[in-house]
């Protein structure tokens, strides 16, 4: 990685290598962080399931997809209590209204953006609690569960009954409600999987035009936002050390997938007690194509000259206008955005290896 021409006082994140793999893009694949640094936890019990479940996830599947996981689940567990989501927003409602047991887990029914409300109402209910969640894919982007090995929501199941969990950060996010023009107040969310600014939330606002495309909208909607290739100046702050520049995007992960499952970051490890950022630098329409181009082989993009990747604890965003931000896959905001990582925040199901 070349000098980076942003200095927030620290050397940025160096990527070793994946030698054993051949050049694309000019770069070698970089080696990955393993997902977790911690080992999983022993079995728990589980004696009772919180199920919310989101309706309009993916293609409109969530029910049929709850039904029969419902069915499979009550062969085993006998307490189950289910939450439907009516509307944008109503699941954060429904989970910091519900009464949970500590030995009872939380079960969501949709993509990364239904977790990020289930888990923004419980901790809106007590911000000290560690909850058990587990993961049933049923979104077109289910980045976290991906990352998880949770590709069905059969998968989701089997993890669930497992017993076996793993500590997750959260980072607790900041931010004016609503799109630019539309704002609505302070916000406060949190993040389990990603936070986007600039050309990235450009491109999902295009891609929600085109749901009916399915995943493959987010990789039309990246080309469209890159021909448009806006100017967009910003100053970013981490950890305490400022930095006003222009900026093609911010691409802030807890986990280490994104969008159409997009190696996005791959240093991410989701128990580390830090968050990633990948900082694209203002670039031409043909450094941007080059940057996206080694994304999408195996993440090769951290080798770009002109991509940044830190880790850290706390991050603001601000922008003379408000700009719009992406939350776990939502667009839902505008800047200004601050947002602070909190280690071990929560508990998830994985697969019992």
């Amino acid at each position: 990685m070349a000098e980076p021409d942003v200095n927030f006082g620290k050397q940025p994140f160096e990527f070793q290598q994946d030698r054993t793999q051949k050049k694309k893009k000019g770069a070698h694949a970089p080696v990955f962080a393993p997902l977790f640094s911690e080992k999983p936890s022993t079995k728990l019990a589980c004696n009772g399931v919180h199920i919310f479940i989101n309706p309009y996830a993916g293609k409109k599947q969530g029910n049929r997809i709850a039904a029969k996981f419902i069915n499979d689940l009550q062969l085993t567990v006998d307490h189950i209590v289910q939450y439907h989501s009516q509307y944008a927003g109503h699941l954060i409602e429904l989970a910091e209204k519900a009464s949970i047991g500590d030995d009872e887990v939380i079960a969501v029914i949709g993509g990364d953006g239904t977790l990020c409300e289930v888990m923004s109402g419980r901790k809106q209910q007590n911000q000290d609690r560690k909850e058990r969640y587990a993961i049933i894919p049923a979104g077109t982007g289910n980045s976290h569960a991906y990352d998880l090995g949770i590709y069905t929501p059969e998968d989701g199941l089997s993890a669930l009954l497992s017993g076996v969990t793993q500590s997750i950060d959260l980072a607790r996010v900041h931010l004016t409600g609503g799109l630019p023009g539309n704002e609505n107040g302070p916000i406060v969310r949190y993040s389990h999987n990603l936070v986007t600014w600039g050309l990235g939330v450009d491109s999902t606002i295009q891609a929600e035009k085109m749901r009916w495309l399915g995943p493959s909208r987010y990789d039309i909607g990246i080309v469209m936002a890159i021909l448009r290739n806006k100017k967009r100046r910003a100053t970013l702050s981490l950890d305490g050390k400022a930095v006003t520049d222009d900026f093609t995007l911010f691409l802030i992960q807890n986990t280490q997938t994104g969008g159409s499952m997009l190696p996005l970051a791959p240093g991410a490890q989701l128990d580390d007690g830090r968050m990633d950022i990948g900082i694209l630098r203002q670039m031409s329409r043909r450094q941007i194509f080059k940057a996206f181009g080694m994304l999408k082989k195996q993440g090769r993009h951290v080798f770009h000259p002109k991509v940044d990747y830190y880790t850290f604890n706390e991050l603001t965003i601000s922008t003379s206008e408000p700009t719009a931000i992406n939350i776990d896959g939502e667009n839902i905001g505008s800047t200004p955005l601050t947002m602070c990582v909190e280690p071990a925040s929560a508990h998830i199901c994985v697969l019992s290896k």
